[in-house]
């Protein structure tokens, strides 16, 4: 329950309060990647960052291992079944460390969970240049960079802050006032967490998190990297990477930057996007390892916001199928609606538009083991952003004057972040029985300002060719929020026999709201400032089984929390500020087998989430009731032979809310908004092995029926799209100092399929239409 409190001191618990700052190739795989799993608490200079070590007394016979190189070699005889760890790939990145999914320094195999890893190889190698297009790629997961709230995602029946999004494992805030479209040249993996996941991420997380890993350090020789891409669009990507050891004995770096200009298909849009980051780790000793990073973001762009709905009875042969269906009314009754044709390209923004986002991190840490079974690490950081939006955001059809209605909109944020997460790793004995313990401290202290427009100017404008004009009178008020979070969690993993281990948690979590808000002329807003206070306690409980060696079953249960600050800026202070719970049921089971070249995985669920709002159209909100949600996620991929490689993965969900009533009518059994029932996506590959490789590949996806808004009312219909690719690997003879150089020729949505891939509940007069066919040219080169 939540209580009211007049003031807070700022604040902010660290349980440090010094900042100290402390790949090899892999091969080409089409399914998702193996990426070389992080330990959770090695900090010898004779192993990498990214071997995985298990719990218990096996972890303790593999950190006896005298190289990174013997490690890799073979598995360690003293770690039998599931805890063997080696450097090999699995088709489905199984062996991966998802540090977003356990602190205990589990591999997706060992996890109780459903998660995915999707590596940086598996992203070049698909073709993914921004986070959403991965998320399209993730079983089960949608995603569109609406705008408003862009890299939006859709999970297991639940979209924008219902999923936490992580940035190396930091929440920096509620997705849909947080995230901003983001290259991937930059990152080392994206991991998937799926279902309610606050013991890990905290409040926000109930339909599971999405954490962004950039590249790291590696010990060993330096290696460069280089990648260019242009399209059809006239769109341009470039990256230059550089890592390994220096000439300082223990001191490893990462250097990474990235430049991207994106266009888009509709007149006038684009996004710009600039991404430098680095790290640098130190191992002072055998026993101490230093680490320090550092990364600046910025995008800036001019943004598409849809394609209004139209009366087929208006467009009549400029009507379209298959894009969307159903009759709409909201600012006027449109009857039965279309795209028009004549829409697809057409930017009803105006020409002084622009989205701007500037973004600062600093991150640093230590990882000490204070005994041979007692590791603690550490790390401070601090986030800075500053962003914009000046747009004309609503456009819709007006069926009295058969024109389109614009309202413009304007806000900005200016937000800092400082905090700690300090974990205690144990390795022990326990009747008998190993088991780790992880007991971890977190704190940190968010101050959020957020100016925004006191008048909203409007117009009319033609449906074709629009005269888009600018702006208008801008004026302001302004609404602030200061957040400190404290947490305490402990997370434990006992092996009750060499195949079976028992793996749960617990989060005893303090969440702080001040807020205020003042009107155009200074003055403060009735019921402003307020304070409130939640206490959730989350958790999770679950077991592994590995029956015969690849094969491990699996079962949890876990408990998420929101509090309604994910949505704060949109909230009155007299609604209901209650604590938003779920909880999952899961089991699934995941194989591993034919010699490492076949594996799957199946999981089963079912959510339930209560207390929940819903929008209700513009910047309102209703009250929910509860979200169930129930489905199943199958994924496999296979080499039959060694050039040939099939991947595939379907998701089926039932999502629906209940007990959702209002005056007037009723919403109850209706699904939310972006959830289709049905996602799949399919891919092959074929390699052929001659002086100058050469492999073609063909990926496709299917994606089903959605509606924009809880009523129900409008469909965005099911749609199926295929990319092509080839490319040649060039021999090192043909360079010279290049050890690796690649020529990739893509073909995106070969079909020219129209089609619609996002809808803004906020905004439910227009609907964000998916990019028709581009063609892109890549080089890549490594040394």
């Amino acid at each position: 329950m939540s209580s009211i409190r007049i003031v807070r001191p700022r604040r902010l618990l660290l349980a440090s309060a010094t900042l100290t700052f402390a790949a090899a190739d892999m091969p080409v795989a089409l399914a998702q990647q193996f990426r070389e799993p992080l330990p959770p608490v090695e900090v010898s200079p004779a192993q990498s960052r990214k071997q995985a070590k298990p719990a218990g007394r096996e972890g303790r016979s593999a950190r006896r291992a005298p190289s990174r190189r013997s490690a890799a070699a073979a598995p360690n005889p003293a770690v039998p079944g599931a805890e063997a760890q080696t450097q090999a790939t699995t088709p489905l990145n199984s062996n991966a460390v998802a540090e977003s999914a356990s602190r205990l320094g589990l591999t997706v195999r060992q996890t109780p969970a459903t998660v995915e890893v999707i590596s940086a190889e598996t992203m070049r190698e698909q073709g993914y240049r921004t986070v959403s297009e991965v998320a399209q790629g993730a079983v089960g997961v949608t995603s569109g960079d609406n705008p408003a709230e862009p890299a939006a995602f859709s999970m297991r029946g639940f979209t924008n802050s219902q999923i936490n999004t992580l940035y190396n494992g930091i929440k920096i805030g509620p997705q849909n006032m947080t995230s901003r479209i983001t290259d991937t040249a930059n990152l080392e993996a994206i991991e998937f967490l799926k279902g309610p996941a606050s013991l890990i991420s905290g409040e926000g997380a109930a339909g599971g998190a999405i954490n962004f890993v950039t590249k790291q350090p590696h010990a060993g020789a330096i290696r460069n990297e280089a990648d260019f891409s242009w399209d059809s669009l006239n769109s341009f990507r470039a990256h230059y990477g550089s890592g390994g050891s220096t000439n300082v004995q223990g001191l490893d770096y990462r250097f990474d930057i990235s430049r991207s200009a994106l266009n888009g298909f509709v007149d006038d849009t684009n996004t710009k996007m600039l991404d430098v980051s680095g790290q640098l780790n130190y191992r002072v000793s055998d026993s101490l390892k230093v680490w320090g990073a550092i990364e600046y973001r910025e995008d800036r762009g001019k943004a598409y916001w849809g394609a209004p709905l139209v009366p087929i009875a208006f467009s009549g042969s400029h009507a379209t199928t298959g894009i969307v269906s159903g009759n709409y009314s909201n600012r006027t009754d449109l009857g039965a609606i279309t795209i028009d044709d004549r829409t697809f390209n057409t930017n009803y923004n105006v020409l002084d538009n622009r989205n701007v986002a500037q973004e600062v991190w600093l991150r640093g840490g230590f990882e000490l083991k204070l005994a041979p079974d007692l590791t603690l690490k550490s790390q401070a950081y601090g986030y800075g952003a500053e962003r914009t939006w000046f747009n004309n955001e609503i456009a819709a059809f007006d069926s009295t004057n058969n024109q389109v209605y614009r309202e413009r909109f304007y806000v900005a944020h200016s937000q800092r972040l400082v905090g700690n997460i300090t974990d205690l790793i144990w390795d022990a004995d326990v009747a008998g029985f190993d088991n780790r313990l992880v007991t971890t401290l977190s704190s940190s202290y968010l101050d959020f300002v957020r100016p925004g427009a006191a008048n909203f100017p409007n117009d009319y404008v033609s449906l074709v060719d629009p005269d888009r004009g600018f702006y208008g009178t801008l004026t302001t008020k302004q609404q602030t929020a200061r957040i400190d979070n404290e947490a305490l969690a402990f997370e434990d993993r006992l092996k009750l026999t060499r195949t079976f281990a028992l793996i749960g948690g617990l989060r005893v979590e303090h969440i702080g709201l001040d807020r205020n808000s003042t009107d155009a002329a200074g003055i403060v807003n009735a019921g402003f400032p307020y304070t409130k206070d939640w206490a959730p306690v989350t958790g999770r409980i679950g077991y592994t089984w590995e029956a015969v060696p690849g094969l491990t079953f699996f079962s949890q249960y876990a408990t998420g929390a929101d509090v309604s600050a994910n949505n704060i800026f949109l909230l009155a202070p007299t609604q209901p500020l209650d604590l938003t719970t779920a909880r999952t049921y899961e089991t699934g089971v995941k194989h591993l087998f034919w010699d490492n070249r076949a594996e799957w995985s199946f999981s089963a669920y079912d959510i339930l989430r209560k207390n929940v709002y819903a929008a209700a159209g513009g910047q309102a909100l209703n009250i929910a009731g509860r979200q169930e949600s129930k489905g199943v996620e199958l994924a496999a991929s296979v080499r039959p032979v060694e050039p040939l490689r099939l991947w595939g993965n379907i998701a089926y969900v039932d999502a629906r809310y209940a007990d959702y009533n209002f005056v007037g009518g009723s919403f109850s059994g209706n699904t939310p908004p972006n959830v289709p029932r049905i996602v799949a996506n399919a891919g092959a590959s074929y390699r052929f092995f001659t002086p100058w490789p050469v492999e073609l590949g063909i990926t496709g996806r299917h994606v089903g029926d959605r509606y924009n808004t809880d009523a129900n009312v409008v469909t965005m219909k099911a749609y199926t799209v295929a990319d092509v690719y080839a490319f040649v690997d060039i021999p090192k003879t043909v360079f010279g100092a290049v050890d690796q150089a690649r020529l990739t020729f893509r073909v995106r949505n070969i079909t020219d399929k129209r089609y619609a891939i996002w809808g803004d509940p906020f905004y439910p007069d227009q609907i964000l239409l998916g990019a028709p066919r581009t063609y892109e040219l890549s080089a890549a080169f490594k040394w």
